[in-house]
């Protein structure tokens, strides 16, 4: 089991590389047939940039466009389990609390395909509902700001929701471009949650049973654990 963690980042050559291991499990998981690559996205109705952004960042990655099983739905649509008919998943990038509740119904579903070895990708919101504790948004604790609102995901307090499970801790992401490092201290200050990573865009925290915790990059990935003092911030490093 793998679970590729990207923080996010505009760049797609630079996202496509780290995503090179995932597309390569992928093709190890399938053998010697075309392997299926389930692209998973929750869009706005408007929205008519996102498939192709995605793809472009898998195809950056090695990926052929005959690998790829886009679905794309829209904010408020949940996913059907048979989009999980694939050799690897990746869930992507948008607004995170839709996210969440897109994957709804098939939760237990990923979380059994994914330590059945099926290797996992998020992007952004797809890293953040990796979690059990999902930390899906907002920019208040108890009406203080604790980061800026335009990271809020529309949401003003900090709220914790029911994610996939593939992790025990809690996932934040775009951590120092966006500052929601801090968030992510208030949310363990304040025992939302036990502990989490912050990454930062344009890097990748790979979880893997054969081997330990890998940061992939240019930038770093914050680990945030609760300690006697208060909160301790513990930065790794590719």
């Amino acid at each position: 089991m793998s679970v590729h963690l990207l923080g996010g980042g505009r760049d797609t050559a630079r996202c496509g590389d780290l995503l090179r291991p995932f597309v390569l499990e992928a093709r190890e998981r399938a053998g010697s047939r075309t392997p299926r690559i389930a692209v998973l996205l929750v869009m706005e109705a408007d929205d008519d940039s996102s498939v192709a952004r995605f793809s472009a960042v898998l195809e950056a990655a090695g990926a052929t466009a005959a690998e790829l099983r886009v679905t794309a739905i829209v904010e408020g649509d949940r996913f059907a389990p048979d989009v999980l008919d694939a050799d690897a998943v990746f869930v992507a990038g948008g607004l995170t609390p839709a996210y969440q509740e897109a994957v709804g119904g098939i939760r237990d579903a990923v979380t059994d395909r994914v330590r059945d070895g099926m290797p996992y990708a998020g992007f952004s919101a797809g890293s953040v509902i990796a979690a059990g504790p999902a930390l899906v948004g907002g920019f208040r604790v108890g009406g203080v700001e604790v980061a800026s609102e335009d990271a809020g995901e529309e949401l003003d307090e900090l709220e914790v929701r029911p994610g996939l499970g593939l992790l025990d801790f809690a996932v934040d992401v775009h951590a120092a471009q966006w500052g929601t490092l801090s968030r992510l201290v208030a949310a363990v200050d304040a025992g939302l949650v036990a502990e989490g990573v912050a990454i930062d865009e344009h890097t990748a925290l790979v979880m893997s049973a054969q081997a330990g915790p890998a940061v992939r990059g240019s930038g770093q990935v914050w680990r945030v654990e609760s300690a006697a003092s208060g909160v301790r911030v513990e930065v790794i490093r590719a």
